[in-house]
């Protein structure tokens, strides 16, 4: 019977796990499970809470740590326009504060000046500093740091 309650535990913290999303209850609730089984194996109740203590203690210093880390890795790689990002372009129609033409990636996309002041002329080598909606926001190449 003492397997049961271990089951209600960690069916309690799974369900904690799910509204706080720290990672700490759900592993919390695995060590509970690993506690029913030594349970249901015939353990003493010395046993299950040892085994709950050391499941629980192994995922909360070294599982925890591991998981969040590749939480928090951003992706390798850039999709959809910001992939776009810091690549070259050239400038097919004038560009200034409020429009312009680039071929970039092989289309064209409307394009506006990073710097309001500055008028940017045909044939100029450009790069994307951002995307703003469907327009490319550039700053010529040559003037770049």
């Amino acid at each position: 019977m003492q397997w049961f309650l271990w089951l209600i535990v960690a069916a309690v913290l799974g369900a904690a796990e799910i509204f706080t999303l720290t990672l700490a209850l759900g592993l919390l609730a695995a060590a509970a499970l690993v506690a029913a089984v030594v349970a249901g194996l015939g353990g003493s109740l010395l046993a299950q809470i040892l085994a709950f203590s050391v499941s629980g203690a192994l995922g909360l210093l070294v599982v925890r740590p591991i998981a969040r880390r590749q939480l928090n890795t951003p992706p390798l790689s850039r999709e959809g326009t910001d992939a776009l990002i810091g690549r070259s372009a050239v400038v097919l129609k004038e560009v200034t504060a409020d429009q312009g033409l680039v071929k970039l990636a092989g289309d064209e996309w409307s394009a506006r000046s990073f710097d309001e002041s500055q008028v940017i002329p045909v044939g100029t080598t450009v790069e994307v500093m951002e995307i703003d909606g469907a327009r490319a926001v550039v700053y010529p190449r040559e003037l770049l740091p």
